[in-house]
């Protein structure tokens, strides 16, 4: 159930639900440039790369797991590991050059 307030599911729903997006060379490497995930209640990011592998396919993870990509959560950088929550939007940003 969701509350009325904030859109967001009520705790124990037993459903979290997170849209992700891909930006630039990773939208090429995912083959989308959104897409929304379902994960289980108290899901940790290791279910969140699970189930970003079982919908992307193994080949696409090394350019999302890169060393210099960096991850927002809910238009804000963060660091991992975190704990998705019900409507977040987690973000894959590739690297940026310039000079």
């Amino acid at each position: 159930q969701r509350d009325l307030g904030t859109g967001r599911r009520q705790p124990g729903a037993g459903l979290v639900i997170v849209q992700v997006r891909f930006f630039a060379s990773l939208r090429e490497a995912a083959g989308l440039g959104e897409l929304a995930l379902e994960l289980p209640d108290r899901a940790g990011y290791d279910d969140l790369l699970a189930a970003l592998e079982a919908r992307l396919g193994r080949a696409a993870m090394p350019a999302l797991l890169g060393e210099n990509v960096r991850i927002a959560r809910n238009q804000a950088l963060t660091g991992v590991p975190f704990v998705p929550a019900d409507g977040d939007e987690i973000a894959f940003l590739p690297p940026v050059t310039g000079g």
